[in-house]
């Protein structure tokens, strides 16, 4: 609650300035700015409004911050704004979650089938003009392991299931009859629990325990047929030891979508691997996501104002959004 004042709201954009903004831009001062300009933009600022989710500038310009009270990030990840300054305060943070929810669910139903039917292969054996017949694996009654419990995670077990996988989660705590997973087993368990499953999926949030938890010992549980799909974090991913255990076959391939450097460089040899799936982090970007984040961010803005609770509160000590919140 600000009370009657014009509020004054600093937006992190660089040269794409959000759409649709016309309401907020009603009600408050706005200073879009880039990078360069953060510090000077948040000198005197109420509020921030990452909308270029991807950038790392914040924490370096934190200093300037002599007034925020509430900072909301267009991304369900949250990881560019944890630094200590931020957690420590108590300033409000909020994010986008929700917006991406079923998109990277069907990304990753794509890349199970892609992988299930030998699509890639095709692909290539048609620029080829190769008639080449194989057989196909089944995707109805293979194992899926969603590493991250969260609504993302949710709505990939459930189309998963839908697709006749037998889906299972892993989390912070292991727990049982759960309506999305059956069984969750803890994160801890990773290496003892992953041999058992056909597809790993990552989508957990990067924090402090998750950072670097797919590693050399991780992949060398997975069975030697097992697929490793990556729609979290990169960073989630010791990304070295992930190349060493496909070029070894210690897993069958892999579809990823993030990255610990992006852009890929062009001479990283993920893009030599003929079982790997690239993808330019790009699984929740449907037509339109960008007014759908800054419908999100428009809805907060108003409860803001208004003194309302607002959507999607961060817990700053875990790094995300705790379920029911």
């Amino acid at each position: 609650m600000i009370g009657t004042e014009i509020p004054v709201l600093a937006v992190l954009c660089g040269d794409r300035r959000p759409p649709d903004m016309d309401a907020v831009e009603a009600a408050a001062e706005i200073r879009y700015t880039d990078e360069k300009g953060l510090p000077d933009a948040l000198r005197g600022a109420d509020a921030l409004f990452v909308y270029d989710f991807l950038s790392t500038a914040v924490p370096g310009a934190w200093h300037a911050a002599d007034r925020i009270r509430w900072v909301h990030i267009a991304s369900a990840g949250v990881d560019p704004v944890m630094f200590p300054e931020l957690r420590e305060s108590d300033v409000v943070l909020t994010n986008s979650r929700g917006v991406f929810d079923d998109s990277i669910a069907e990304y990753v139903l794509g890349v199970v089938i892609a992988f299930a039917k030998d699509l890639p292969r095709s692909l290539e054996l048609q620029r080829q003009r190769r008639w080449q017949h194989r057989e196909s694996e089944r995707v109805a009654g293979r194992r899926a392991l969603v590493v991250g419990t969260g609504p993302i995670g949710r709505a990939i077990a459930r189309l998963l299931r839908a697709a006749g996988l037998d889906v299972s989660g892993m989390g912070r705590r292991a727990r049982g009859e759960d309506p999305d997973f059956g069984t969750v087993h803890a994160s801890a368990d990773l290496v003892r629990v992953a041999a058992g499953f056909d597809y790993v999926i990552a989508v957990a949030p990067l924090t402090d325990e998750t950072k670097g938890m797919f590693d050399a010992a991780a992949f060398a549980a997975m069975k030697p047929s097992a697929r490793f799909v990556n729609v979290g974090r990169g960073e989630l991913v010791v990304t070295d030891e992930l190349v060493t255990a496909l070029r070894a076959g210690e897993i069958a391939g892999a579809a990823l979508d993030v990255f610990d450097t992006e852009p890929l460089p062009v001479d990283h040899p993920l893009w030599t691997l003929d079982n790997v799936v690239i993808s330019p982090h790009m699984s929740g970007d449907f037509v339109g996501w960008r007014n759908t984040l800054v419908e999100v961010f428009a809805d907060n803005f108003a409860r803001w104002r208004d003194g309302r609770p607002l959507r999607n509160v961060v817990d700053k000590q875990l790094g995300y959004v705790p379920s029911g919140h």
